[in-house]
């Protein structure tokens, strides 16, 4: 049986269109011809690309289907950043800030999404420096950033204030969240991966230090 990446697509971030599909496509495209040249991802997670980055970054798409303003921290080549990027073109009103310090990395997201035209703004910056520069924002998301106690501590300037944390996690998420909670009170659903069956997509608000500790 052939593999139809556009079903796929809508099988993990529900209605897609043909438009968006191919932007998406385009991405992978670019995204393999940058990676000659600079390091975006494991050279050895290339030849699954679409499923094991692409799609699974797109499924955040149907979690908070009525979110406007995202976060990306730590975007590195893309993921899920860029990928919700071309995704939100879709939602009239949508933009996401992409924080990213390395220069290399910050270019080829700069030049790749405004290559689409997508509501992106990249800042080349460390996280601990962009707090007073995004705000406002509903969603905050990362993906291979960090383990989770750090990545609360990187995130807290905004879920502290109202945002919600989407956070990818493999099969030692449940360990992760156990330390974590040594150090923070928080709020947590955990969304099963559309693509890794052992992880989760931690969804986290109401982030407080623990008063106990």
């Amino acid at each position: 049986m052939s593999y139809d990446k556009f079903s796929r697509l809508q099988e993990i971030a529900g209605s897609v269109s043909r438009e968006t599909y191919e932007e998406l496509l385009e991405f992978e495209a670019q995204f393999r011809k940058w990676s000659v040249r600079i390091n975006l991802a494991s050279p050895a997670t290339l030849d699954a690309l679409w499923e094991r980055h692409i799609l699974d970054s797109a499924q955040l798409f149907t979690l908070k289907p009525e979110v406007l303003k995202w976060l990306d921290l730590g975007s590195g080549g893309g993921f899920p950043g860029a990928v919700m990027a071309i995704l939100l073109r879709e939602r009239a009103g949508a933009d996401i800030d992409l924080v990213e310090s390395n220069n290399k990395k910050a270019a080829f997201l700069q030049t790749t999404l405004a290559r689409f035209g997508a509501p992106a703004r990249v800042h080349k910056k460390r996280i601990e420096d962009a707090a007073s520069l995004v705000k406002n924002r509903e969603v905050v998301t990362a993906r291979a950033l960090a383990p989770l106690p750090k990545l609360l501590e990187l995130a807290a300037p905004w879920i502290r204030t109202g945002t919600v944390g989407l956070f990818h996690k493999g099969r030692d998420y449940a360990a992760e969240i156990a330390e974590s909670r040594s150090a923070w009170d928080f709020d947590l659903v955990e969304h099963p991966s559309k693509i890794d069956p052992a992880g989760r997509i931690l969804e986290i608000s109401a982030l407080e230090p623990r008063r106990d500790r």
